[in-house]
């Protein structure tokens, strides 16, 4: 069975919203804290989001104010809601999860989803 699955890209306009869903085993979701990485045509993978076991969450610098981290325990299920979205936030983006609280690094994370694409137009 997989781990973490992720769903909700899409085509979308700039200035407009869109929300990712990542849908995660129970065993993972209720021991890990859950982050949204992406990563962009010719880019290294970034750093977006984390939420941890309490609710704590963190953003990287490029989406504080726009992009909001969720979880939801009883459907095992943590969420990304884009706003205001912009062209260079197209990517792939990946739900991923750790055993560290409120993890940056990718090296930090043990479960990786295959990535869902969110492409941004002008």
């Amino acid at each position: 069975q997989e781990q973490l699955v992720e769903s909700g890209g899409g085509l979308v306009q700039a200035g407009g919203s869109r929300r990712l869903s990542c849908a995660a085993s129970g065993h993972i979701f209720g021991t890990y804290g859950m982050g949204w990485f992406r990563q962009a045509p010719g880019k290294e993978r970034e750093f977006v989001a984390t939420v941890n076991w309490s609710g704590g969450t963190a953003y990287a610098d490029s989406v504080k104010g726009r992009f909001a981290i969720s979880r939801d325990f009883a459907r095992n299920t943590v969420w990304l809601q884009m706003n205001s979205l912009k062209p260079e936030d197209t990517a792939l983006y990946y739900c991923a999860a750790s055993p560290k609280t409120l993890a940056t690094m990718q090296s930090e994370y043990t479960y990786w989803g295959q990535g869902t694409p969110v492409t941004v137009s002008s």
